[in-house]
């Protein structure tokens, strides 16, 4: 696709060194057509956050569970088009410079403000989607070679699995991040892909058959109390926000790019609730927080562990990426700064070490800096770039998306928090 060094991911205007006006995808080489936009859009959609839909379920229930997946698929589908509708009036006005990125948009809106909020909230996401993959890999293998029933609070030399694990993986990580462009990472990328998609397609098959032999008492609803923590999770799994300009100027026909977004949006919901659903009416009560463990010692649950912990191992330095594109333009003028690298690399460690639960910090992450950036920021954008134009029921919407939004920022973050202090104390 065409990565180059000197490419920033998030942000963008004209300005000299560092220069901030190229797309997260790189220049365009060539317009995409319909079937590759959609797969480059569920590709942007998918991560980290489907593996603890499971557990949410099991909280939540799978009916409200299902139901927050669809509503969550449709607010974002709809906060997304609005960064499109928003980018297209912009550019339609005069002399109005290239918009190619959710920063360039942030920036032609409310000036380097604007730009700051957006870069800041896309280095935030970045990291803790990788402290995520951090905990979940470190998780994973602490359970496969170190837990057992009798001997559950295991050590290795005086220390926890967990925190071994995070830190065997920080030598290989530094190497792997101090890479300069996406582009000499896109193997690594095509194989973690692969891997994942055929991790997840063994864990569904599993669960079918589980379902098929035994099913477990599962629950419909789980009350108005876990409505906030299924919604964050809800909004952490759908973390391509700021991926959909870039994919948007890739596309061939503009004009059918709404429709095929909402067709790679509802394949996604589809998949998610799904899995989640699955993962649940499998175990039931005895679904973990990381559902690869529910499938007990056996050599093809080892397999699909490992080959996720691959997955989430090499995509690492792929998620973090924007946030040394971000920092680098921002403390480095630009330049590519192996130490900057090394120094994001180790806090993200220290961030893993810290949090217990892999499925708490996904709530705690998209009830916090995700809603601000797939919901809060689109809609302020949209209602400033169309301020003399918008009817009543337009406004009214926009207005909800960011007095709702930063409410359940507000309340679900610290509603959150609590929970994981008080696992921890």
């Amino acid at each position: 696709m065409g990565f180059k060094t000197n490419e920033a991911s998030s942000s963008s205007h004209i300005l000299k060194i560092p220069r901030e006006d190229t797309p997260l995808m790189g220049k365009t080489q060539k317009l995409s057509s319909p079937s590759k936009t959609f797969a480059n859009i569920f590709m942007s959609l998918v991560g980290a956050g489907i593996l603890g839909l499971p557990y949410t379920f099991k909280r939540t229930g799978w009916v409200m569970g299902f139901l927050l997946i669809i509503s969550v698929a449709v607010l974002t589908y709809y906060c997304m088009m609005l960064l499109v509708y928003s980018r297209r009036k912009l550019e339609s006005q005069c002399e109005a410079p290239k918009i190619s990125s959710f920063g360039d948009l942030g920036f032609a809106v409310c000036g380097p403000i604007g730009r700051f909020a957006v870069d800041s909230m896309i280095v935030l996401s970045q990291a803790c989607f990788s402290v995520g993959y951090m905990i979940f890999i470190a998780n994973t293998l602490a359970y496969l070679f170190n837990y057992s029933i009798t001997q559950p609070e295991s050590k290795i030399f005086g220390f926890s699995p967990k925190s071994v694990y995070i830190w065997s993986c920080l030598p290989f990580q530094l190497g792997l991040n101090s890479i300069p462009t996406l582009t000499l990472l896109a193997p690594l990328s095509i194989f973690a892909e692969i891997v994942d998609l055929g991790a997840l397609g063994v864990v569904m098959v599993e669960d079918v058959m589980i379902c098929i032999k035994n099913r477990p008492n599962s629950e419909m609803f789980g009350g108005f109390s876990v409505l906030f923590y299924g919604v964050g999770v809800a909004v952490y799994a759908f973390e391509g926000m700021s991926m959909i300009l870039p994919l948007e100027s890739e596309i061939r026909d503009k004009e059918k790019f709404g429709k095929i977004l909402g067709l790679s949006v509802a394949f996604v919901a589809l998949v998610y609730g799904t899995f989640g659903a699955l993962g649940y009416f499998a175990f039931g009560e005895e679904t973990k927080d990381i559902i690869t463990t529910n499938f007990g010692q056996g050599l093809l649950s080892s397999l699909v562990q490992l080959g996720l912990c691959i997955d989430l191992f090499f995509a690492f330095p792929l998620m973090m990426n924007p946030v040394y594109e971000v920092m680098e333009r921002r403390f480095c003028e630009g330049s590519y700064c192996l130490w900057l690298r090394w120094l994001v690399v180790l806090a993200v460690s220290f961030v893993a070490l810290m949090v217990p639960n892999f499925a708490d910090f996904m709530s705690l992450v998209g009830s916090s800096v995700c809603v601000v950036l797939g919901f809060v920021l689109p809609s302020l954008f949209h209602l400033i770039a169309f301020k003399n134009e918008l009817g009543w029921c337009s406004l009214f919407l926009d207005a909800a998306f960011i007095v709702m939004g930063t409410v359940f920022a507000v309340y679900g973050t610290s509603s959150t928090l609590i929970k994981i202090f008080a696992k921890m104390a």
